[in-house]
């Protein structure tokens, strides 16, 4: 159940002179473990069906990597792609001077999401300030380095992905002895994807497709994916990289490969492709690529999925390091972000596998029962095996 729904309305003015209203959502779900925590998105689509949906995913994904905070997610229904930088800033303004009241670096903790960035963050915390006349760097996180922000936070997703990966493959629980020489597909080549890309390479992966919206390349001997980053750069797409063979986003999920990285949308693997889904081992970096029926599916047929709530919550976690360096007026190194980002990844990663072997489910409801048995052992409400096998079924 939602602990508080907040819709607002507020008028913005326009570069031309014009007054603009615009709604948002605050939807603040669970904070038994933490104050509340979780992105604001700008979107077209943003709807509080929405909204209240990735709130919940956030109390999970935050007891799955047991990280002191609960969940909670918003957003403003806007199209940023026609806003100007200065109609964004006053929109954000007046977005924030609404939810003033239940937002704090003890209370709910925004960050980054669709069509935000850490500039976007810097206005929050600012306009934070003028609101309640004291500085709070940690009521945001996701903020500029020069503004309070964490070193390694542009990595985290994809870096925290990689080390659960590796400590899958390390537990030599999935038939591939290490990631050197194995074949990678990923789906989406934005933040996340390219950054993955670049990492599986260094490891001496062989990625040998990648896609962004508008394409896909593949190369069956492995791309050479610093050649592929600058393309991308350059032309804004990944098609007609040199080197590689132009193909398609619904062609690249159904290659045979040893890892299938999904890092763009949601529900990519359905029931109409689960069946001719080849990969032995799929991590999901982008939140709930697969549709749960295409999840039981892959199940049965012995196909590991790494689950969203475990496989991308890298950011997540920098994102409350950032926060711990605020409140104590710290800054870490990237190395010791990293070092401290590994260790939590293999210790939940570890704890998800033997959940899931116990009640026998696959791994993404290994993550769900712990998750639950985290949030209620927080709200001091006692759950019996039988509670936690019934979750198995049903979830």
């Amino acid at each position: 159940m939602t602990h508080r729904e907040l819709h607002v309305t507020f008028p913005v003015e326009m570069d031309d002179g014009s007054i603009r209203i615009f709604n948002g959502y605050r939807v603040q779900h669970n904070h038994m473990r933490g104050p509340f925590k979780g992105g604001i998105r700008y979107h077209w689509d943003v709807n509080l069906d929405e909204v209240r949906a990735l709130a919940m995913w956030m109390t999970i994904k935050t007891a799955v990597v047991d990280i002191p905070l609960g969940g909670g997610k918003g957003g403003v229904i806007c199209n940023p792609k026609d806003m100007s930088e200065k109609e964004l800033e006053r929109m954000t303004r007046g977005f924030v001077r609404r939810i003033a009241p239940i937002i704090g670096s003890t209370v709910d903790i925004p960050a980054p999401d669709v069509y935000t960035n850490a500039k976007v963050m810097r206005w929050i915390a600012e306009e934070y300030g003028k609101c309640t006349d004291k500085k709070d760097l940690g009521v945001v996180t996701g903020k500029p380095l020069d503004f309070g922000g964490s070193e390694g936070r542009e990595e985290a997703t994809a870096l925290g992905g990689l080390f659960v990966l590796k400590h899958i493959i390390k537990k030599k629980i999935v038939g591939i002895g290490s990631l050197k020489g194995k074949s990678v597909v990923i789906q989406g080549f934005g933040n996340a994807g390219a950054i993955f890309a670049r990492l599986a390479y260094e490891e001496g992966a062989k990625v040998i497709a990648v896609s962004d919206s508008k394409g896909a390349i593949l190369n069956e001997g492995g791309l050479d994916i610093p050649k592929v980053i600058e393309h991308k750069k350059e032309k804004g797409y990944v098609a007609d990289c040199r080197g590689a063979t132009n193909t398609t986003n619904e062609d690249l999920l159904e290659m045979g490969c040893d890892i299938l990285v999904p890092a763009a949308l949601e529900n990519v693997i359905t029931m109409e492709n689960v069946n001719r889904i080849k990969a032995k081992l799929i991590l999901e970096l982008a939140n709930g690529p697969l549709t749960a029926s295409a999840d039981k599916i892959l199940y049965k047929k012995g196909v590991m999925v790494i689950p969203d709530v475990l496989a991308n919550a890298g950011g997540v976690i920098v994102s409350y390091f950032e926060w711990k360096q605020n409140l104590a007026n710290e800054h870490w190194g990237k190395e010791e972000v990293n070092k401290k980002l590994e260790k939590i990844m293999n210790k939940n990663t570890s704890l998800v596998l033997e959940t899931a072997k116990k009640y026998k489910v696959s791994p993404r409801l290994g993550a769900y029962i712990l998750a639950i048995s985290r949030i209620s052992e927080k709200a001091k409400v006692e759950l019996s095996e039988d509670h936690y096998q019934c979750f198995a079924k049903f979830l």
